[in-house]
C-alpha cells in the first residue's frame, strides 16, 4: 500500500466522530492492507513495533522539527517549525503546512520522485531505531529528512505523528483488537485471547486473515516476548470475603513490577518491567538468583523490593534508581539490594498457564521455584486478615493484595479478581478504655487496645486495634496509658478514658459483641489525638449517623 493511501485512510478515519463507525473504517483498512496487513495494524495505532518490544526510534521532538525544517526548504529553520507548532498546537498540522520534496540530499537516495510506501517507510524506521553510537543522531537526521523530502503535505502529516508518537486519529487497542473480528470474521473473545498471549497485533490480524479461529486458539506465550501484567482495584476485606468466602491474602509490596522469562539457554534469564522494557541488565542479582533458583523454563510475575542491610525494605525510588541505571551498575548493586518476591507463574515447562485458578499457578510456582515466593494465606477469617495486615505494615510493606482462589491470570486487566485493600476513607476519634498485653516478643507492650464511643452518660465499647501499630509505636503507647490503668486480670487491662486513638475503618456493622451495638471492620491506628480529651471524642451518634441511621 503506498503511504499516500494510508494517510487519506487516517484522514478519514480521524474526521469520523462515531465510535462504530471509526471501528469499520479500521477494519476496511486491515481488510484492503495484503502484505502491509501486520504494519497498518500497528501504524494505526501510532506504533511502529510491537507492544511486547522495548525498541523505540528514540528520536525527540527537536530532532523531528530540524527534519521537517531541512525537508521544507533552506529558508525554514527548526525554530520556524517550534513557532509555527505554538501557534497550530499540533506537529501534523505544522507539517502539513509545508510544501515537501523540492530539496535533494544524500538521504534522499535520488529517489525524491518516487511515491512512499508503507512497506518502506516501516523499513526505514526500523533501521533508524537501531542506529546508536557516534554520529546516530546526524545519521537518524539524515534518514527522517529523507522520508519528509518524498512525503506530500497529508503525508508528513502522519508521518510526523508517527515519529512522534502521536497519531491522535482516535483510534485506541479496543478499535483495533475489535476490527481484526470485523475485518476476518472471527470472535472477538478468540481475539482478545489471542493479544493476551501474544501482545501483538500485527501478528494477531496476520494469523486471523490467514487462519481463522482456529489458528488464533493456538497463539500461545512465548519466552522473551513478554506479556502486560494483570492489575487489581482498590477493594475492601469485607466485600472480597463476600465475592469469594474464601480470600488469598498477599503482602503488597512497595516495589517494582517484575515480569521473568527464563530458559536453560545460555543467557536465559530476561526481565521485563510493568511496561515491558527489558531491565535485565540493570538487575543482575535477579538474575543470579533466578538462575540458581529456578530449575524449568517458566514465566513468572512478581515484585522486586529494594532492601537494607537489615533486610528491611527501602522505598520505592531505590527500585526506580537501579531500573534507570546503565552504567555502573555493579556499583549500583553495593549501593542498594534488590531481593525478589514471585507471586505468579504463568507459564511452566512448556504449558500456558494463564487459564489455571491462581491455586493451582500458586503451587506450580513453588514447586518451581526454591526460594523468593512470596508468601500466601487462604482464609476467610476477617480477623486472620487482620493480623497479616499488620504484619505486613509492621515489616515496612504497603498493606495488603486481596486476591479470588479460583481466578485465571488476565493479562493487562484491572478486574475485580485482584483487590488492593482500600484505604481507610473515614476515621472516628475513639477513647481508650482497655487494652490486653501482646505475646511473644511483645510480651512486655499492650499489643492490642479496647475503644470506645462517647454517650451521654459515659463510653460505649465499639471495637478493638491492632493494626497499623509497630513494636516501637508499643512501646510509646505502653507508656502513655500506663499512668490511666485501673485494674488487671490475665492479660486483660482497664483503662481510665484518657487517651484518644485516630482509627481508621472500612465499615461500621451491627454487632451485639460490643456496648454500643455497633463494631468497626479492620480498625487501623493512625496516632494518637493529643489535642483532644475523652468528651470531644466522636460519639454514638456519629457512629449511628455514619451507619446509616439507627435502623
Amino acid at each position: 500500500m503506498e503511504f499516500e493511501e494510508f494517510a487519506a485512510r487516517a484522514a478519514e478515519i480521524e474526521a469520523e466522530t462515531a465510535d462504530l463507525e471509526i471501528e469499520r473504517l479500521v477494519a476496511a483498512l486491515l481488510a484492503d492492507a495484503n502484505d502491509d496487513l501486520a504494519v497498518l495494524a500497528r501504524f494505526v495505532q501510532g506504533r511502529v513495533f510491537p507492544a511486547w518490544d522495548s525498541r523505540t526510534l528514540d528520536i525527540g521532538p527537536q530532532l523531528c522539527y530540524e527534519a521537517i525544517a531541512r525537508a521544507a526548504g533552506t529558508n525554514v529553520t527548526a525554530a520556524d517549525v517550534e513557532e509555527r507548532l505554538a501557534e497550530r498546537g499540533e506537529i501534523g498540522e505544522v507539517a502539513a503546512s509545508y510544501e515537501f520534496g523540492g530539496q535533494q540530499g544524500l538521504a534522499a537516495f535520488g529517489e525524491g520522485t518516487d511515491a512512499l510506501t508503507v512497506s518502506e517507510v516501516d523499513e526505514e524506521l526500523r533501521t533508524l531505531a537501531a542506529a546508536s553510537g557516534s554520529g546516530s543522531q546526524e545519521r537518524k537526521l539524515d534518514a527522517l529528512f529523507g522520508l519528509f523530502n518524498r512525503c506530500s503535505p497529508e503525508e508528513a502529516r502522519y508521518l510526523s505523528r508517527l515519529v512522534l508518537s502521536e497519531m491522535r486519529i482516535g483510534v485506541g487497542s479496543g478499535t483495533v483488537r475489535d476490527a481484526i473480528g470485523d475485518a476476518f470474521d472471527v470472535p472477538p473473545e478468540a481475539v482478545e485471547r489471542a493479544l493476551q498471549v501474544s501482545n501483538d497485533y500485527g501478528l494477531v490480524a496476520e494469523i486471523a486473515r490467514e487462519a481463522g479461529e482456529s489458528g488464533l486458539s493456538e497463539l500461545s506465550l512465548e519466552i522473551g516476548r513478554p506479556v502486560q501484567a494483570m492489575l487489581a482495584q482498590t477493594g475492601t476485606v469485607v466485600d472480597a470475603i463476600e465475592d469469594w468466602r474464601e480470600v488469598a491474602a498477599e503482602w503488597k509490596f512497595d516495589g517494582a513490577r517484575v515480569q521473568i522469562h527464563y530458559t536453560r539457554e545460555e543467557d536465559g534469564v530476561s526481565i521485563y518491567s510493568r511496561n515491558m522494557e527489558e531491565v535485565t541488565d540493570a538487575l543482575p542479582e535477579v538474575v543470579a538468583f533466578v538462575e540458581e533458583h529456578l530449575d524449568e523454563s517458566a514465566i513468572l510475575d512478581g515484585e522486586v523490593v529494594a532492601v537494607d542491610d537489615d533486610g528491611a525494605p527501602l522505598p520505592f525510588q531505590e527500585v526506580l534508581r537501579r531500573f534507570r541505571r546503565k552504567h555502573d551498575v555493579e556499583r549500583a548493586r553495593e549501593e542498594t539490594e534488590l531481593r525478589l518476591y514471585a507471586f505468579d507463574c504463568l507459564h511452566a515447562a512448556g504449558e500456558d498457564l494463564l487459564d489455571a485458578p491462581l491455586e493451582e499457578r500458586y503451587e506450580r510456582l513453588s514447586a518451581l521455584l526454591s526460594a523468593g515466593v512470596s508468601e500466601r494465606w487462604l482464609t476467610d477469617d476477617p480477623d486472620e486478615i487482620a493480623g497479616i495486615e499488620g504484619e505486613a505494615l509492621e515489616a515496612g510493606h504497603e498493606g495488603l493484595m486481596l486476591k479470588n482462589p479460583d481466578s485465571t491470570y488476565s493479562p493487562g486487566r484491572r478486574g475485580r479478581n485482584w483487590r488492593k485493600r482500600k484505604p481507610d476513607v473515614e476515621t472516628l476519634d475513639l477513647v481508650v478504655t482497655g487494652a490486653e498485653w501482646g505475646e511473644g516478643r511483645r510480651a512486655t507492650f499492650l499489643g492490642s487496645f479496647l475503644l470506645s464511643v462517647a454517650t451521654e452518660s459515659g463510653f460505649e465499647t465499639i471495637g478493638k486495634v491492632a493494626t497499623g501499630i509497630t513494636d516501637e509505636k508499643l512501646a510509646e503507647l505502653t507508656e502513655l496509658l500506663d499512668p490511666h490503668v485501673l485494674a488487671e486480670e490475665g492479660r486483660n487491662v482497664e483503662i481510665r478514658p484518657e487517651v484518644v486513638f485516630e482509627v481508621g475503618y472500612e465499615e461500621i456493622q451491627r454487632s451485639p459483641t460490643y456496648e454500643s451495638g455497633y463494631a468497626l471492620r479492620f480498625p487501623r491506628f493512625l496516632g494518637v489525638r493529643d489535642d483532644k480529651d475523652p468528651e470531644d471524642a466522636d460519639s454514638l451518634s456519629r457512629v449511628r449517623d455514619l451507619y446509616g441511621g439507627e435502623g
